[in-house]
């Protein structure tokens, strides 16, 4: 039973640990959420990472569900992973993009890419366990959502 946790404990880890490392290296720019003029809907700051969080688990379960899955080849379980690991590696940038840069449009692009990347890994997530991909439409949810709040954003506070 230990054996079959470790990953899971790993993946998810590891998931969290990239939004603690994005979290800690923009920590001296959040304040700027509070003077940027901000599109209905937006929610209270303390909302994001708590959100966050719990995202950072699922996609650290799913990931590894899919790790853990013996029935399906290594080469399109590592094409799953690394389409994931794409995603996690731009997410931890859009962070920096946004808040420390305070690149607003740019943000938005990085976010569509994102977006892309996502959509991928649930494409790729379904094809090998379901429930992986499941786990996953949460994060799409929510940066869809982050992603309207962006580029409204950007517009509200352009120029």
């Amino acid at each position: 039973m230990q054996t079959k946790l470790k990953p899971y404990f790993i993946s998810v880890i590891i998931a969290l640990g990239v939004g603690l490392l994005s979290a800690f290296l923009t920590a001296g720019s959040m304040n700027i959420y509070q003077d940027i003029i901000t599109p209905p809907l937006s929610p209270s700051a303390a909302v994001f990472p708590i959100v966050w969080t719990i995202l950072y688990i699922l996609m650290g379960i799913s990931a590894a569900i899919i790790y853990t899955n013996d029935f399906v080849s290594v080469p399109k379980r590592k094409s799953a992973l690394y389409t994931y690991t794409a995603s996690l590696v731009v997410n931890f940038f859009w962070s920096i993009i946004f808040f420390n840069m305070r690149s607003y449009f740019f943000a938005f692009i990085w976010l569509l890419l994102l977006l892309f990347l996502i959509i991928r890994t649930i494409m790729k997530y379904y094809k090998i366990n379901p429930i992986a991909a499941y786990l996953q439409l949460p994060y799409l949810a929510w940066v869809t959502f982050a992603g309207y709040l962006n580029f409204a954003i950007w517009y509200l506070n352009r120029g």
